[in-house]
């Protein structure tokens, strides 16, 4: 498998991502039970974009000294289009994530703290997912025909908009959990576990970062094989997933007063994901140029922008 990535530059990258962390936990913080303000997590959100560009500009500077404009033109814009997808696809983590908050009553300072390790969790099972995932296309070519009819049935789920499970107790996982670990019936401050009797018991918050965990993989299973239909080298995979991960915090507090606002959504992401996975399964038939998929990621998420601001305007006016 062709790949632009050597061991400097996965050092580099990662050298980065840790840097970007450190200043995430550092900066992005809030005094004890204080609500991040949206114009703080704006800004925030306008940083993490503006650093993946620039990650972008960069790895096209490098490239086009060191192996031409032409490969540098095609490696950038794979990495905008998996950027794109992963950003647009983590949206739906923002309304998971919401439901379980506001079904164990999370306050926001333990909001911000149980998001943080999620994304650390979600950076390291992303990487190993990734690494993986390369290594069946490299070996197992045909996998990436499995992908393409996963993307395609899970974009027609997104089109017959079914809703998300809205009670989280009856989640079989939750009441697995509940049935296997003692659990404490309240918060206890910012401890995820706590002693009682001798005895070591979980409390919610704990239960809470699991399933935020839990959330994120089943939501990679989605976005690692969409990437996968826009490049199959796996450093720009992994760059663009993560580079989309790091936002995420930051993107969880812009979105979580409008999430409800989004009421077309679903539907543009499942036309993403049915062209993706079109795309997948047609490899051996012809060849889609990457600025064709880029056009149209940003397109279809235009007109779905555009859908549901209308539909807000128009829901406004029949309120008044």
């Amino acid at each position: 498998m062709h790949t632009i990535g050597n061991v400097w530059l996965y050092l580099a990258f990662f050298g980065l991502v840790a840097v970007m962390l450190l200043i995430d936990f550092l900066g992005f913080r809030q005094k004890q039970d204080q609500e991040v303000k949206l114009k703080t997590a704006a800004y925030w959100s306008i940083a993490w974009v503006s650093v993946a560009t620039l990650f972008g500009a960069g790895l096209w500077l490098y490239l086009q000294q060191t192996a031409g404009i032409t490969l540098a033109n095609s490696k950038v814009m794979e990495y905008f289009a998996g950027y794109l997808l992963e950003k647009s696809l983590a949206i739906d983590n923002v309304f998971v994530w919401l439901m379980i908050f506001a079904a164990f009553a999370i306050p926001p300072n333990l909001q911000r703290k149980i998001l943080l390790y999620g994304v650390l969790g979600a950076i390291v099972l992303r990487t190993l997912f990734i690494f993986i995932g390369a290594w069946f296309v490299q070996e197992f070519s045909w996998v990436l025909y499995i992908f393409g009819a996963f993307l395609l049935y899970t974009g027609f789920k997104f089109l017959q908009g079914q809703e998300q499970q809205s009670n989280i107790e009856e989640m079989a996982l939750l009441k697995w959990l509940r049935k296997h670990i003692r659990i404490t019936p309240q918060l206890d401050g910012h401890k995820f576990f706590v002693r009682q009797n001798g005895l070591l018991w979980a409390t919610p918050l704990f239960l809470v970062l699991l399933l935020v965990e839990v959330s994120d993989v089943i939501f990679a299973v989605d976005s690692i094989p969409a990437i996968f239909a826009v490049t199959s080298d796996p450093f720009i995979v992994l760059t663009a997933n993560l580079m989309a991960i790091l936002g995420l915090r930051a993107m969880f507090f812009l979105l979580a007063g409008a999430a409800t606002k989004m009421h077309y959504l679903p539907y543009g992401l499942g036309i993403i994901l049915i062209f993706i996975g079109f795309k997948m399964l047609m490899l051996d038939v012809f060849h889609m140029p990457i600025w064709l998929s880029l056009g149209f990621i940003i397109i279809t998420l235009a007109i779905t922008a555009g859908l549901s601001i209308r539909y807000n305007q128009k829901q406004a006016q029949l309120e008044h």
